[in-house]
């Protein structure tokens, strides 16, 4: 993990002790986090952050979606939805961070590559004897 984030990193961390040193499996220990989100009308960012772990553990769309549902007699319609809305929001944000780090990973081999052909290019014209 990247020392230049640390509240993150510390995050991070207490995701994975706290999967580690749970009873339960590591998806209904997700889910279980999940579940606790919605409760407390959690922030997009709070998704976010468990993105990955979810997805680490196999949860899927559907698997948020029944969630939903579980829990929509015990937290209201009103979180329910702003929990629904929350998630759109932060799987959005995923797939936006995802797409720019595959465009910059994109980017670099593109320019790897031009810096290889100038290079052997460069090689070319120098073993050539012009006289």
């Amino acid at each position: 993990m990247p020392d230049d984030t640390p509240v993150l990193n510390t995050l991070a961390e207490m995701t994975a002790v706290s999967v580690a040193n749970g009873t339960l499996s590591a998806r209904e220990h997700m889910l279980a986090r999940l579940a606790a989100l919605v409760a407390v009308d959690a922030p997009a960012a709070s998704y976010v952050l468990n993105f990955g772990p979810s997805a680490d553990v196999g949860l899927t769309l559907d698997d948020a979606q029944g969630l939903l549902v579980a829990v929509a007699p015990v937290v209201g319609t009103a979180r329910v939805v702003s929990a629904a809305g929350n998630l759109t929001d932060a799987l959005g944000f995923v797939i936006d961070v995802v797409i720019a780090e595959a465009e910059a990973e994109l980017e670099a081999e593109l320019e790897a590559e031009a810096e290889l052909e100038a290079e052997l290019e460069t090689e070319g014209d120098a073993g050539y004897d012009t006289r």
